[in-house]
């Protein structure tokens, strides 16, 4: 613990109990992570803690598990020692020690719960049959989810009592406190949930069917966009001086010159960078992974980025975290952080602040050069032509070519 309490050795408080002899290794862990010295201390100490805790209930490390940490937890509140942080810090350890194979990894849930072994058997339907990504998955089963707590509440789950009128209740219910996006969403998560359980043989009939959709008139709205000038002043706002600057300039011209979505700059891997062919593999929607020529200043971003920025740890990640824990981003919430982050820096306000706003400012800009909607395309990575034609409707000038003239006296 040398890393984290100065002086020859460690406080004899830190020996005590079934987990001593692995706060050594915690301790580096922590330092690892670019945890501050101050907060690793104050983790430590909760650990010695716990480590004493076991030991006068007589259990063993391997004791340790999930609800240890709840019980733990309920013996700190009970004696006002309960900050929120304890709840993460201890299952940052119980991870550490399942990794070093101090504690056994838990087996795979049986489940206490119907709604878990409808979500575990979904969620291998999705992943084993249907073969989606880990994305989709996050995004379904929380929907899912929803529905049948709001369905049964705490009661039984009786998949056969599901009606009609039920799902299309719940959809209305939704979308009233809800985006149009998110209803969509859940449109397409139920209906392939329901389909779940009538290929299971759950419900007699495909309720699928039944499920409403939700309006969306194809082409009813104007991308947002911002105009080229306004993305380098964007670029500009990046103090490249910081590692953080570095980073998320980087992330920004990724965005800008090659209209990534968020999540395809999440799951970007040092791997994925080919500096000799100067290329790089986008890993995008459905398992698709596409080759894209790295332009230079791109390039040197990244280079600078990597050598002078990005903090030494074990993920192959490539944009990681500033803060500890060190790891790559978890979500693609993260990437639109960023952008929301520059736009205030540099005092503009578009309609549009996330990730994909610098997507549409791309194609805006190549149409308005003479790119044609399937050039468009091809770099946006659309697999459907229809996908592109809502920048048609920003070709103003292509648009007014089509205009009739107003027949007079029509009023």
């Amino acid at each position: 613990m040398g890393q984290v309490f100065r002086g020859p050795g460690a406080p004899r408080r830190f020996c005590r109990g079934p987990l001593a002899a692995y706060i050594d290794g915690f301790a580096t862990h922590l330092s690892e992570q670019g945890y501050a010295r101050s907060t690793a201390k104050e983790q430590l100490r909760l650990v010695a803690q716990l480590s004493r805790w076991l030991e006068r209930r007589r259990l063993e490390g391997d004791d340790f598990d999930e609800p240890r940490i709840g019980e733990f937890l309920q013996y700190r509140r009970r004696h006002g020692l309960a900050p929120r942080s304890n709840d993460v810090v201890l299952k940052f350890l119980l991870t550490h020690l399942r990794n070093a194979g101090v504690v056994r990894s838990p087996l795979p849930a049986i489940g206490h719960s119907a709604l878990h072994v409808i979500e575990r058997g979904y969620t291998e339907y999705l992943a084993q049959e249907r073969g989606l990504s880990a994305v989709t998955l996050a995004n379904y089963l929380p929907l899912v989810r929803k529905f049948l707590c709001k369905r049964f509440g705490t009661g039984s789950i009786e998949l056969t009592a599901l009606h009609p009128a039920e799902i299309s209740r719940f959809i209305l219910w939704y979308a009233e406190r809800y985006s149009r996006s998110r209803a969509k969403l859940l449109v397409t998560a139920l209906r392939s949930f329901l389909r779940f359980l009538h290929v299971r043989g759950e419900i007699g009939a495909d309720l699928g069917a039944a499920v409403p959709s939700v309006a969306n008139w194809r082409l009813s709205t104007l991308p947002k966009s911002i105009t080229p000038g306004e993305v380098r002043r964007l670029l500009r706002g990046c103090d490249q001086s910081t590692v953080t600057g570095r980073r998320d300039y980087a992330i920004l011209l990724l965005l800008a010159r090659l209209g990534l979505r968020a999540g395809e700059v999440v799951s970007l891997t040092l791997d994925d960078l080919d500096w000799q062919a100067g290329e790089i593999t986008v890993r995008g929607k459905g398992s698709r992974h596409d080759r894209l020529p790295l332009p230079p200043d791109l390039g040197e971003a990244l280079a600078a980025y990597l050598r002078e920025g990005r903090p030494s740890c074990s993920t192959r990640r490539v944009f990681i975290r500033t803060r500890a824990p060190r790891q790559g981003f978890a979500t693609s919430v993260a990437v639109s952080t960023v952008v929301r982050r520059a736009l205030e820096r540099v005092g503009l306000d578009p309609a549009l602040k996330g990730a994909h706003l610098l997507r549409h400012s791309l194609a805006t800009d190549m149409l308005h050069k003479g790119a044609s909607l399937a050039e468009i395309g091809e770099i946006l990575r659309h697999r459907q032509p229809q996908t592109t034609q809502i920048y048609a409707k920003v070709d103003l000038r292509a648009l007014r070519a089509l205009a009739q003239p107003w027949p007079r006296g029509a009023l």
